[in-house]
């Protein structure tokens, strides 16, 4: 059965955005980005799977290892989606902070 990721399924996992951090600066094979965590290596291997599907991640096949690296289009298109939201919040604070400042002042 072929099951369709959600990338905000995917990054929802702590585990994935430390992999996505990890990923993010350098590519690194399974092995290396298993060497981080103090879980099974299948266990990463499956999050490298979903973040793979989720095209967050690609391969890269050099010789016998498989590299994987960011998907800066794919992060992107998360960033953009994101932003809204995140320019919403920053107003919403940016006003209460202004009400508590008066309501500090007087």
């Amino acid at each position: 059965m072929n099951l369709r990721r959600d990338v905000f399924q995917a990054i929802a996992d702590p585990t994935r955005r430390a992999i996505l951090l990890l990923v993010a600066s350098q590519t690194m094979t399974a092995g290396a980005i298993a060497a981080n965590f103090d879980t099974a290596r299948p266990t990463v291997s499956k999050h490298l799977q979903i973040l793979t599907e989720c095209e967050l991640l690609k391969q890269e096949q050099t010789g016998r290892e498989i590299h994987y690296h960011i998907n800066a289009k794919k992060m992107k298109e998360v960033a953009d989606f994101i932003e809204p939201f995140r320019q919403m919040w920053d107003d919403r604070f940016n006003k209460l902070e202004a009400i508590m400042k008066q309501y500090k002042n007087k």
